[in-house]
């Protein structure tokens, strides 16, 4: 059993809604791009505090740090495990990333079925984090996104946006591909 499947265990039997994000969360969505942990994101606080851990094996570090009043996150929590990749999981804060909790969609993996965001929701996320990192995840995003399927995918972005501070909305309108 890897990590990863560990943490999710542990986050499914606690009744956690949580999806994968990042790198992983691209890969399903058509982009390539390596890094050595797995993102996870979730707004449940009990998360962040250590009985919440106590099944996993002993030799798990976790690290859990909570974000400040001023920070966007709630915080995060790293686990690491020799020989395999580590895991962050994303505390968002209540609110707009519960929606994108609740449309996810769940991927079969070898080994492990995994919940992931929607690509719509992967972009609202990027451009709430964004870094330069992100405008690049987006670029790659839309220029990998069907013809036929980015009108919606603009559209579903579009109708978000409101939810989020007005740079992301800034930020979008110059990563947005040109309309027909």
């Amino acid at each position: 059993m890897t990590l990863l499947d560990h943490v999710a265990a542990l986050l499914e039997g606690g009744d956690v809604a949580y999806a994968l994000v990042g790198a992983g969360a691209l890969a399903v969505h058509g982009v390539s791009r390596s890094t050595v942990d797995h993102d996870l994101l979730t707004t449940e606080p009990r998360v962040l505090t250590r009985p919440f851990w106590t099944a996993l094996p002993a030799d798990v570090l976790v690290d859990s740090r909570r974000g400040d009043g001023d920070d966007p996150l709630a915080g995060v929590v790293r686990f690491s495990q020799t020989g395999q990749r580590d895991v962050d999981l994303v505390v968002g804060r209540p609110g707009w990333m519960d929606g994108v909790l609740q449309r996810r969609t769940t991927v079969p993996l070898p080994g492990h079925d995994l919940p992931v965001v929607s690509l719509s929701d992967l972009i609202l996320l990027k451009l709430y984090a964004g870094g330069t990192q992100d405008s690049w995840d987006i670029a790659q995003l839309l220029a990998a996104t069907s013809a036929a399927r980015l009108q919606v995918v603009r559209e579903d972005v579009e109708s978000r946006l409101n939810l989020l501070p007005p740079e992301c909305g800034s930020l979008w309108q110059r990563l947005a591909l040109p309309r027909d």
